[in-house]
């Protein structure tokens, strides 16, 4: 199966490190790439080979497809893996591996171009019976054309990028006289971050769950879901927290959304792994919000509660081999929370913290996983996004998920930067996160972080040179603290040190 494979991961950071690890499982020689910045990046360690691509910015290295593919002929690489994020939802790129002779791990460059922009896929699935949220039929060009647009569909509405996602060029807009604002303050971020202002209005859901659907195709009309993930607390319309299964779904809703899934993937004859993403209403209802074609950042979560490797998956279909699994092999046990531990300053209004990380000790224990890119000593980039790791814990019932969450949360230690732990705890605090009958309006509602002591960057350094000092004292040295009160590491982190860690 893997005689004269070479995979070259088109990415960084911790994607990459989990793509490697799954080449690793499977016996197949992995090539990382890197920037100037990330020359000593954990993933660049963990490759088999590694070739330097050069460049500094997203634009000067990761998103150049021309450096990428020069990297994979020049250690003959026959395969990329392009993660999430960067190419990995390129048609154009996959057009050019296709032309190399490079296998692309993901699906065909004409199914990109008709699923990964919003406005294409809307109108495949409204061809393959999926229910779309109503709005405009294709790119509205002006703020006169989507007011017509809102008039029809009732206000609010929101404002979209086609060929967007994460919530850029994505604007609420309650009545007529915001529109003109509101649209060209759209086009704009559209443009900056897509390179298209492209706009398409939607109406709103009201109070609306985030529900996404996981599954895999192979190219030849099999296709299998791995169940769902709801994805509902997110800040800014970017997701922070996901958990499987949805514990507020109705089963037959589950059911049905499954069913949808399957017909209309089967119908546009999709390869690879890919997520169908939903808007279910307060009534019951779910409506299409967009397709993902390729792995997300949330896929360990399914991993967790189906026992199954969704990498190695992509990377056996991509080598022509059938699925792995047959669907009634696919039974979700227990329960799966992920977090996204970010380097933002959730004290103003989580601002990037890029800096050193002068400590960085993630949780450990039993059915914890921690999947990251980074480590104490290393660099805070601020070209790339702000994620350092992502806390995946599994629970035999979700209160137990959440208990274990609260633990691992609390262990982690990131000195340096300011980072978004107690924002993910007090989320896990609430009573409707706790109660699992939260919708996409959550973080609004429990509102901001209670004000808490800040500590300075120095403040924590003295600790833990304090803390040096006492493990190269004499055995049975005594020092005493020099002030009463908590620690500088247990305010500077809102959690106990785990000192004692064997």
């Amino acid at each position: 199966m893997t005689a004269r494979v070479k995979v070259l991961v088109a990415n960084r950071g911790e994607v990459a490190a989990r793509v490697i690890r799954a080449c690793r499982e499977l016996g197949i020689p992995s090539v990382a790439i890197c920037s100037d910045p990330d020359r000593v990046a954990p993933h660049v360690r963990m490759a088999d080979s590694v070739v330097s691509i050069g460049g500094s910015l997203p634009a000067e290295s990761y998103l150049d497809s021309g450096k990428v593919l020069a990297a994979a002929r020049s250690v003959g690489a026959t395969m990329i893996h392009p993660g999430y994020g960067f190419l990995s939802e390129d048609p154009a790129f996959r057009e050019a591996c296709d032309a190399a002779g490079v296998r692309f791990v993901g699906p065909t460059a004409d199914q990109m171009r008709r699923l990964s922009h919003k406005l294409p896929a809307r109108a495949a699935m409204a061809a393959a019976g999926v229910p779309v949220v109503p709005g405009s039929d294709g790119e509205v060009p002006d703020a006169e054309q989507a007011r017509r647009v809102a008039d029809r569909v009732g206000w609010p509405v929101m404002l979209k990028a086609s060929a967007g996602g994460g919530g850029k060029g994505m604007r609420r807009v309650e009545g007529p006289d915001g529109m003109p604002a509101a649209f060209e303050a759209s086009r704009r971020e559209a443009l900056a971050a897509f390179g298209s202002p492209s706009l398409f209005v939607e109406a709103c859901v009201p109070s609306p769950r985030h529900v996404e659907v996981q599954f895999l195709a192979d190219g030849r009309g099999d296709v299998v879901h791995l169940g769902e993930r709801v994805c509902s607390v997110q800040r800014r319309h970017q997701k922070v927290i996901e958990e499987a299964p949805d514990p507020g779904l109705d089963p037959l809703l589950r059911q049905a959304m499954y069913q949808a899934t399957l017909r209309a993937v089967t119908s546009l004859g999709y390869e690879g792994a890919g997520t169908v993403e939903y808007l279910v209403d307060p009534a019951g209802a779910f409506h299409f919000l967009e397709m993902n074609t390729r792995l997300q950042v949330e896929h360990a979560v399914t991993e967790a509660v189906l026992g199954v490797d969704l990498v190695q998956a992509q990377i056996r279909i991509a080598l022509g081999e059938p699925l792995p699994w047959r669907q009634e092999d696919l039974v979700p046990r227990g329960a799966a929370i992920e977090c996204r531990v970010c380097a933002e300053d959730p004290y103003n209004g989580f601002v990037a913290s890029p800096g050193r990380l002068f400590r960085y000790r993630p949780p450990l224990g039993p059915f914890v996983r921690v999947d990251d890119g980074v480590e104490e000593g290393g660099e805070v980039c601020s070209y790339y996004d702000t994620l350092l790791a992502k806390v995946t814990v599994w629970g035999r019932t979700r209160p137990e998920a959440i208990s274990r969450m609260e633990r691992a949360l609390g262990e982690f230690e990131i000195g340096g930067v300011r980072h978004n732990l107690p924002f993910l705890r007090h989320v896990l605090a609430s009573r409707e996160f706790r109660a699992g009958t939260y919708d996409t309006g959550l973080v609004v509602r429990i509102g901001p972080l209670p004000a808490a002591d800040v500590v300075s960057v120095e403040d924590v350094a003295a600790a833990v040179a304090a803390r040096s000092l006492m493990d190269s004292a004499p055995a049975g040295t005594t020092i005493a603290p020099s002030s009463p009160g908590p620690s500088a590491w247990r305010r500077a982190t809102g959690s106990a040190p785990s000192w004692r860690r064997g």
